[in-house]
């Protein structure tokens, strides 16, 4: 059993930064790569990064590669995501998810198997 729980979202403006937290709870953390997905409103639920369980390989998706930043702390069971630069279009619901596995092979939303309940990341123009 693995429960996930974000916080941190919050209303900025454009060009903004914001980190967002998801807490884990499962003292096998350390082997999970994990994930952060956003839904924007009216639309698909997509990823934008992942890393691996040691922190050692980051995945972006193309819209936030240069502007996002994963990172993990696996004695606190924290994944992070520091958001720079931020656009409007980055406003969604985001939620961090894991596979269970040690690394992101799969984009796929079917691929992840534990959600967090999201959390609000609106960005004002």
């Amino acid at each position: 059993q693995v429960q996930l729980v974000e916080s941190g979202g919050e209303l900025v403006q454009a060009g903004g930064s914001l980190r967002l937290s998801c807490a884990a709870s499962g003292r096998t953390f350390s082997s999970y790569a994990m994930a952060w997905f956003r839904q924007p409103p009216g639309k698909e639920r997509e990823f934008a990064a992942g890393i691996s369980s040691s922190g050692g390989t980051t995945y972006y998706a193309d819209s936030v590669k240069g502007r996002f930043t994963i990172s993990r702390d696996n004695v606190k069971a924290t994944v992070y995501l520091q958001m720079n630069s931020l656009k409007p279009e980055d406003t969604a619901v985001y939620y961090c998810a894991t596979g269970g596995g040690h690394i992101i092979a799969s984009r796929r939303l079917a691929e992840f198997d534990y959600w967090g309940q999201g959390t609000q990341v609106t960005v004002s123009s």
